[in-house]
Protein backbone atom coordinates (compact mmCIF):
# COMPACT_ATOMS: atom_id res chain seq x y z
CA UNK A 1 0.00 0.00 0.00
CA UNK A 2 0.92 3.65 -0.73
CA UNK A 3 1.46 5.80 2.06
CA UNK A 4 -0.46 8.71 0.62
CA UNK A 5 -0.88 12.32 2.95
CA UNK A 6 -3.12 15.78 1.60
CA UNK A 7 -2.31 19.01 2.32
CA UNK A 8 -5.29 21.25 1.60
CA UNK A 9 -9.07 19.84 1.86
CA UNK A 10 -10.92 22.46 -0.08
CA UNK A 11 -12.65 21.92 -3.32
CA UNK A 12 -10.17 19.71 -5.54
CA UNK A 13 -8.47 18.55 -1.98
CA UNK A 14 -11.64 16.89 -0.70
CA UNK A 15 -12.30 15.16 -4.60
CA UNK A 16 -8.59 13.93 -4.77
CA UNK A 17 -8.85 12.73 -1.03
CA UNK A 18 -12.36 10.76 -2.11
CA UNK A 19 -10.44 8.85 -4.88
CA UNK A 20 -7.74 8.46 -3.05
CA UNK A 21 -9.49 6.72 -0.25
CA UNK A 22 -11.46 3.97 -2.86
CA UNK A 23 -8.16 3.57 -4.51
CA UNK A 24 -7.30 -0.13 -3.77
CA UNK A 25 -3.03 0.27 -3.59
CA UNK A 26 -3.39 3.88 -1.29
CA UNK A 27 -3.77 4.08 2.45
CA UNK A 28 -4.87 7.80 3.01
CA UNK A 29 -2.55 8.24 6.72
CA UNK A 30 -3.35 12.20 6.79
CA UNK A 31 -5.08 15.30 6.26
CA UNK A 32 -3.73 18.82 6.52
CA UNK A 33 -6.01 21.59 6.29
CA UNK A 34 -6.23 25.23 8.36
CA UNK A 35 -9.92 25.22 8.70
CA UNK A 36 -10.92 23.46 11.99
CA UNK A 37 -14.41 23.32 10.91
CA UNK A 38 -13.03 21.05 8.23
CA UNK A 39 -10.90 18.76 10.44
CA UNK A 40 -13.65 18.92 12.40
CA UNK A 41 -16.04 17.30 10.23
CA UNK A 42 -13.18 15.05 8.27
CA UNK A 43 -11.95 13.82 11.58
CA UNK A 44 -15.82 12.90 12.98
CA UNK A 45 -17.06 11.41 9.76
CA UNK A 46 -13.56 10.00 8.03
CA UNK A 47 -11.11 7.54 9.03
CA UNK A 48 -8.43 9.92 8.05
CA UNK A 49 -6.22 11.26 10.78
CA UNK A 50 -6.55 14.93 10.54
CA UNK A 51 -3.73 17.85 11.41
CA UNK A 52 -3.70 21.81 11.44
CA UNK A 53 0.37 21.76 10.74
CA UNK A 54 1.08 19.60 7.35
CA UNK A 55 5.10 20.02 9.34
CA UNK A 56 3.63 17.72 11.66
CA UNK A 57 1.64 15.33 9.40
CA UNK A 58 4.66 14.64 7.52
CA UNK A 59 6.92 14.19 10.55
CA UNK A 60 4.30 11.78 12.13
CA UNK A 61 2.83 9.36 9.13
CA UNK A 62 5.98 9.62 7.15
CA UNK A 63 4.16 9.25 3.80
CA UNK A 64 5.31 7.79 0.52
CA UNK A 65 3.13 10.78 -1.62
CA UNK A 66 2.03 13.99 -0.67
CA UNK A 67 -1.25 15.26 -2.55
CA UNK A 68 -0.89 19.51 -2.30
CA UNK A 69 -4.04 21.10 -2.95
CA UNK A 70 -3.83 24.63 -1.52
CA UNK A 71 -3.74 28.48 -3.12
CA UNK A 72 -0.93 28.89 -5.83
CA UNK A 73 0.71 31.11 -3.89
CA UNK A 74 1.62 28.42 -1.70
CA UNK A 75 2.89 25.69 -4.38
CA UNK A 76 6.42 26.63 -4.45
CA UNK A 77 7.39 26.42 -1.23
CA UNK A 78 5.44 23.39 0.23
CA UNK A 79 6.63 21.50 -2.98
CA UNK A 80 10.21 22.65 -2.63
CA UNK A 81 9.75 21.15 1.40
CA UNK A 82 8.40 17.89 0.27
CA UNK A 83 10.89 17.18 -2.61
CA UNK A 84 13.69 17.75 -0.24
CA UNK A 85 12.49 15.13 2.32
CA UNK A 86 12.60 13.09 -0.69
CA UNK A 87 8.84 12.49 -0.77
CA UNK A 88 6.80 12.14 -4.31
CA UNK A 89 4.38 15.27 -4.84
CA UNK A 90 1.10 15.47 -6.85
CA UNK A 91 0.17 19.49 -6.96
CA UNK A 92 -2.53 20.71 -8.03
CA UNK A 93 -2.58 23.34 -11.41
CA UNK A 94 -1.26 25.74 -11.83
CA UNK A 95 2.63 24.39 -10.95
CA UNK A 96 3.57 28.03 -9.66
CA UNK A 97 2.53 31.56 -9.77
CA UNK A 98 6.03 32.26 -12.38
CA UNK A 99 8.28 29.77 -14.46
CA UNK A 100 10.92 31.45 -12.43
CA UNK A 101 9.70 29.51 -8.95
CA UNK A 102 9.21 26.13 -11.01
CA UNK A 103 12.18 25.83 -12.53
CA UNK A 104 13.95 25.17 -8.72
CA UNK A 105 11.66 22.23 -8.52
CA UNK A 106 11.97 20.50 -11.79
CA UNK A 107 15.89 19.88 -10.87
CA UNK A 108 14.90 19.12 -7.35
CA UNK A 109 12.61 16.48 -7.87
CA UNK A 110 15.55 15.00 -11.01
CA UNK A 111 18.13 15.02 -8.36
CA UNK A 112 16.00 12.88 -6.33
CA UNK A 113 14.56 11.28 -8.54
CA UNK A 114 11.13 11.65 -7.13
CA UNK A 115 8.06 11.01 -9.31
CA UNK A 116 6.23 14.56 -9.92
CA UNK A 117 2.86 15.26 -11.70
CA UNK A 118 0.68 18.64 -11.61
CA UNK A 119 -3.37 18.27 -11.83
CA UNK A 120 -3.92 19.03 -15.49
CA UNK A 121 -6.65 16.43 -15.19
CA UNK A 122 -7.75 16.60 -19.48
CA UNK A 123 -4.91 14.80 -20.58
CA UNK A 124 -6.62 11.87 -18.97
CA UNK A 125 -9.94 12.63 -20.84
CA UNK A 126 -10.66 9.92 -24.08
CA UNK A 127 -11.66 12.71 -26.18
CA UNK A 128 -8.65 14.84 -26.23
CA UNK A 129 -6.49 11.58 -25.93
CA UNK A 130 -8.17 10.61 -29.28
CA UNK A 131 -7.87 14.18 -30.66
CA UNK A 132 -3.62 14.18 -29.71
CA UNK A 133 -3.26 10.60 -31.81
CA UNK A 134 -5.24 11.79 -34.65
CA UNK A 135 -2.77 14.66 -34.66
CA UNK A 136 0.71 12.81 -33.77
CA UNK A 137 -0.81 10.37 -36.66
CA UNK A 138 -0.75 13.61 -39.24
CA UNK A 139 -4.33 12.33 -40.18
CA UNK A 140 -5.33 16.31 -41.30
CA UNK A 141 -2.29 16.86 -43.18
CA UNK A 142 -0.78 20.49 -43.17
CA UNK A 143 -2.21 22.09 -39.97
CA UNK A 144 -2.59 25.91 -40.50
CA UNK A 145 -5.02 27.08 -37.67
CA UNK A 146 -5.77 26.07 -34.07
CA UNK A 147 -7.89 27.59 -31.49
CA UNK A 148 -8.47 26.89 -27.71
CA UNK A 149 -11.46 27.96 -26.08
CA UNK A 150 -13.09 28.04 -22.58
CA UNK A 151 -16.44 29.33 -20.90
CA UNK A 152 -18.26 29.08 -18.25
CA UNK A 153 -20.00 30.53 -15.06
CA UNK A 154 -17.52 30.91 -12.43
CA UNK A 155 -17.71 34.67 -11.88
CA UNK A 156 -21.05 36.29 -12.98
CA UNK A 157 -21.73 39.12 -10.84
CA UNK A 158 -19.36 41.41 -8.05
CA UNK A 159 -18.40 39.24 -5.82
CA UNK A 160 -16.43 39.67 -2.24
CA UNK A 161 -13.17 38.60 -1.76
CA UNK A 162 -11.28 35.41 -1.75
CA UNK A 163 -8.05 34.06 -3.05
CA UNK A 164 -9.19 33.45 -6.75
CA UNK A 165 -9.77 37.32 -6.72
CA UNK A 166 -6.07 38.16 -5.90
CA UNK A 167 -3.30 38.14 -8.44
CA UNK A 168 -0.90 37.37 -5.48
CA UNK A 169 -2.83 34.67 -4.30
CA UNK A 170 -2.65 33.27 -8.00
CA UNK A 171 -6.49 34.21 -8.91
CA UNK A 172 -7.92 34.92 -11.68
CA UNK A 173 -9.14 33.74 -15.26
CA UNK A 174 -5.56 33.10 -16.55
CA UNK A 175 -4.39 30.76 -14.02
CA UNK A 176 -6.96 29.52 -12.72
CA UNK A 177 -9.53 28.61 -15.72
CA UNK A 178 -7.49 29.66 -19.20
CA UNK A 179 -4.20 27.33 -18.13
CA UNK A 180 -6.18 24.31 -19.14
CA UNK A 181 -5.99 25.21 -22.05
CA UNK A 182 -2.89 26.31 -22.58
CA UNK A 183 -1.88 23.10 -21.19
CA UNK A 184 -4.10 21.22 -23.90
CA UNK A 185 -2.64 23.46 -26.84
CA UNK A 186 0.88 22.32 -25.35
CA UNK A 187 0.46 18.73 -25.27
CA UNK A 188 -1.88 18.04 -28.41
CA UNK A 189 -0.32 20.33 -30.78
CA UNK A 190 3.30 22.09 -29.55
CA UNK A 191 4.45 24.17 -27.07
CA UNK A 192 3.77 27.70 -27.25
CA UNK A 193 6.78 30.01 -28.01
CA UNK A 194 5.52 33.72 -28.53
CA UNK A 195 2.54 35.50 -27.68
CA UNK A 196 0.83 38.66 -28.93
CA UNK A 197 -2.30 40.92 -28.83
CA UNK A 198 -3.09 39.63 -25.53
CA UNK A 199 -6.25 41.23 -23.54
CA UNK A 200 -6.80 40.34 -20.12
CA UNK A 201 -10.80 41.92 -19.60
CA UNK A 202 -12.21 42.30 -16.31
CA UNK A 203 -16.07 42.18 -16.61
CA UNK A 204 -17.18 41.42 -12.49
CA UNK A 205 -13.48 41.57 -11.26
CA UNK A 206 -11.61 44.29 -9.53
CA UNK A 207 -8.05 42.85 -9.19
CA UNK A 208 -8.00 40.04 -11.49
CA UNK A 209 -8.89 39.25 -15.24
CA UNK A 210 -12.56 37.32 -16.25
CA UNK A 211 -11.69 36.71 -19.56
CA UNK A 212 -8.10 36.00 -21.54
CA UNK A 213 -7.72 36.72 -25.48
CA UNK A 214 -4.46 35.98 -27.08
CA UNK A 215 -2.78 35.29 -30.40
CA UNK A 216 0.06 32.59 -30.00
CA UNK A 217 2.47 31.08 -32.23
CA UNK A 218 3.69 27.47 -31.76
CA UNK A 219 7.24 25.91 -31.41
CA UNK A 220 6.49 24.76 -35.08
CA UNK A 221 5.73 28.11 -36.27
CA UNK A 222 1.62 27.27 -36.29
CA UNK A 223 -0.70 30.12 -35.23
CA UNK A 224 -3.31 30.58 -33.29
CA UNK A 225 -6.15 31.77 -30.94
CA UNK A 226 -6.69 31.62 -27.38
CA UNK A 227 -10.47 32.44 -26.13
CA UNK A 228 -11.58 32.16 -22.53
CA UNK A 229 -13.84 33.59 -20.50
CA UNK A 230 -15.18 32.32 -17.05
CA UNK A 231 -18.10 35.17 -16.80
CA UNK A 232 -20.40 33.73 -19.27
CA UNK A 233 -23.58 32.60 -17.54
CA UNK A 234 -24.57 30.92 -21.52
CA UNK A 235 -22.71 27.69 -20.25
CA UNK A 236 -23.91 25.63 -17.13
CA UNK A 237 -20.35 23.86 -16.34
CA UNK A 238 -16.97 24.52 -17.69
CA UNK A 239 -16.77 23.83 -21.58
CA UNK A 240 -13.37 23.73 -22.67
CA UNK A 241 -12.61 23.10 -26.56
CA UNK A 242 -10.05 22.30 -28.84
CA UNK A 243 -10.36 22.92 -32.93
CA UNK A 244 -7.75 21.94 -35.08
CA UNK A 245 -7.84 22.97 -38.97
CA UNK A 246 -5.79 21.16 -41.71
CA UNK A 247 -5.75 20.76 -45.41
CA UNK A 248 -7.47 17.22 -44.99
CA UNK A 249 -9.98 18.10 -42.40
CA UNK A 250 -10.97 19.42 -39.63
CA UNK A 251 -11.39 18.87 -35.59
CA UNK A 252 -13.57 19.98 -32.76
CA UNK A 253 -13.28 18.58 -29.33
CA UNK A 254 -14.36 19.15 -26.05
CA UNK A 255 -14.51 16.90 -23.14
CA UNK A 256 -18.14 15.23 -24.15
CA UNK A 257 -17.79 14.67 -27.71
CA UNK A 258 -15.18 14.94 -30.77
CA UNK A 259 -15.95 15.71 -34.01
CA UNK A 260 -13.97 15.40 -36.85
CA UNK A 261 -14.59 15.87 -40.73
CA UNK A 262 -12.31 14.56 -43.52
CA UNK A 263 -12.18 15.54 -46.74
CA UNK A 264 -11.44 12.53 -48.83
CA UNK A 265 -11.73 8.75 -48.03
CA UNK A 266 -7.56 8.10 -46.95
CA UNK A 267 -9.46 8.13 -43.66
CA UNK A 268 -7.68 6.75 -39.99
CA UNK A 269 -9.23 2.97 -39.28
CA UNK A 270 -12.77 3.75 -37.51
CA UNK A 271 -13.14 7.23 -39.65
CA UNK A 272 -14.96 7.75 -43.10
CA UNK A 273 -15.25 10.86 -44.98
CA UNK A 274 -17.60 13.81 -44.00
CA UNK A 275 -18.32 14.01 -40.56
CA UNK A 276 -17.40 11.53 -37.97
CA UNK A 277 -18.55 11.50 -33.83
CA UNK A 278 -17.32 10.07 -31.57
CA UNK A 279 -18.20 10.29 -27.33
CA UNK A 280 -15.73 10.06 -24.29
CA UNK A 281 -17.67 7.37 -23.33
CA UNK A 282 -16.85 5.20 -26.14
CA UNK A 283 -13.01 6.98 -25.66
CA UNK A 284 -12.46 6.49 -22.16
CA UNK A 285 -11.30 3.61 -19.96
CA UNK A 286 -13.25 2.45 -17.34
CA UNK A 287 -12.14 3.15 -13.80
CA UNK A 288 -12.05 1.27 -10.28
CA UNK A 289 -14.09 4.35 -8.49
CA UNK A 290 -15.86 7.40 -10.75
CA UNK A 291 -16.67 10.34 -9.29
CA UNK A 292 -17.14 13.87 -11.37
CA UNK A 293 -15.31 12.09 -14.80
CA UNK A 294 -12.93 9.20 -15.01
CA UNK A 295 -10.33 11.44 -16.02
CA UNK A 296 -10.08 12.39 -12.51
CA UNK A 297 -9.33 9.10 -11.14
CA UNK A 298 -7.34 8.01 -13.89
CA UNK A 299 -4.87 10.33 -13.01
CA UNK A 300 -4.38 9.67 -9.77
CA UNK A 301 -4.21 5.82 -10.95
CA UNK A 302 -1.37 6.95 -12.67
CA UNK A 303 0.27 8.79 -10.07
CA UNK A 304 -0.03 5.81 -8.02
CA UNK A 305 1.47 3.42 -10.51
CA UNK A 306 4.31 5.79 -11.46
CA UNK A 307 4.87 5.99 -7.76
CA UNK A 308 4.99 2.00 -7.86
CA UNK A 309 7.19 1.74 -10.89
CA UNK A 310 4.52 0.40 -12.82
CA UNK A 311 4.46 3.14 -15.70
CA UNK A 312 6.95 6.09 -16.49
CA UNK A 313 6.39 9.68 -15.26
CA UNK A 314 6.01 10.86 -18.22
CA UNK A 315 1.94 12.34 -17.87
CA UNK A 316 2.00 16.25 -16.59
CA UNK A 317 4.78 16.92 -14.96
CA UNK A 318 6.63 19.39 -13.39
CA UNK A 319 8.64 19.57 -16.53
CA UNK A 320 5.60 20.11 -19.15
CA UNK A 321 3.51 22.41 -16.51
CA UNK A 322 6.48 24.51 -16.46
CA UNK A 323 6.03 25.46 -20.07
CA UNK A 324 2.38 26.49 -19.84
CA UNK A 325 3.52 28.11 -16.58
CA UNK A 326 6.15 30.11 -19.16
CA UNK A 327 3.29 30.76 -21.70
CA UNK A 328 1.02 32.17 -19.17
CA UNK A 329 4.01 34.52 -18.55
CA UNK A 330 3.95 35.20 -21.87
CA UNK A 331 0.63 36.15 -22.14
CA UNK A 332 0.76 38.94 -19.08
CA UNK A 333 3.76 40.41 -20.72
CA UNK A 334 1.87 40.72 -23.71
CA UNK A 335 -0.87 42.20 -22.87
CA UNK A 336 0.78 45.13 -20.39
Amino acid sequence: MLKVALIGAGKMGISHLSILGAHPKVKVVGVCDTSKMVTDILGKYSPFPCYSDHKKMILETRPDAVFVAVPTKHHASLVKELLEQKIHVFVEKPFCLTPHQGEPLIELAKKHKLVNQVGYHNKFNGTFQELKRLLDANSLGKIFHFQGESYGPVVVKKQSYTWRSDPEEGGGCLLEYASHVIDLINYTLAPITSVSGSILKPIYSNKVEDAVYSLLKLSDDLTGVLSVNWSDDTYRIMSTTITVMGTKGKIVSDANELKVYFKDDNTPEGYTKGWNIKYVTDLTDKVDFYLRGEEYSSQIDYFVKAVLGEVPNTINTFQTAWLTDKAIDLIKKSAK
